[in-house]
């Protein structure tokens, strides 16, 4: 998160940058013979004013809104199948309280494995996919930290081939379980 605050610290810094470069230019040029007559001073100065307007307001957080993430996570092994689907309900909870918009849950089971993990070779593995802000991915993996129970996680923002891959593959899943 840190880099992404730094990043927009950044944009914010050029675009003010700009901005004075063109109210400068616009008070040079305005008395220069170069100044185009077509090029109108006040409407250049009308989009400076609303670039400003819409990035000191926040309203560029509308590019970074609602990408689609899927998350895995590991249980450890001697939760018994009711407080696993507590702690899926919890996250699932953590989840839709913050905005984010649940688009599909699956859990895997029990499986073992390639590895161990805390002295422990399986884990119940949960897949979650969910729509959201990127703030709610951190708030999701604070919550994945400070839950005993999980072992390990993991969250993928998708990208379009992504989105089509779990689309048909949720509707592969959802012919077999009709069937």
């Amino acid at each position: 998160m840190g880099s992404f605050l730094n990043h927009i610290r950044n944009l914010s810094s050029h675009i003010s940058k700009f901005v004075t470069k063109v109210r400068k230019y616009l008070f040079i040029s305005s008395k220069s013979s170069i100044f185009a007559p077509h090029f109108k001073r006040e409407s250049l100065e009308l989009c400076c004013l609303e670039c400003n307007y819409y990035f000191n307001n926040n309203y560029f957080s509308i590019l970074f809104s609602m990408n689609q993430y899927e998350t895995v996570f590991i249980l450890t092994p001697v939760l018994s199948d009711e407080q696993m689907k507590e702690t899926v309900a919890k996250f699932r909870k953590l989840l839709t309280d913050n905005g984010a918009e649940i688009l599909n849950e699956e859990a895997w089971g029990l499986k073992k494995m390639a590895y161990a993990i805390e002295k422990k070779s399986t884990g119940f593995y949960c897949l979650v996919e969910f729509k959201g802000e990127p703030s709610i991915v951190n708030t999701l993996e604070t919550g994945y930290r400070r839950d005993e129970k999980v072992i390990r996680y993991m969250t993928v923002r998708l990208d379009k081939y992504a989105v089509e891959y779990a689309e048909k593959r949720r509707n592969k899943l959802g012919k077999k379980e009709e069937a």
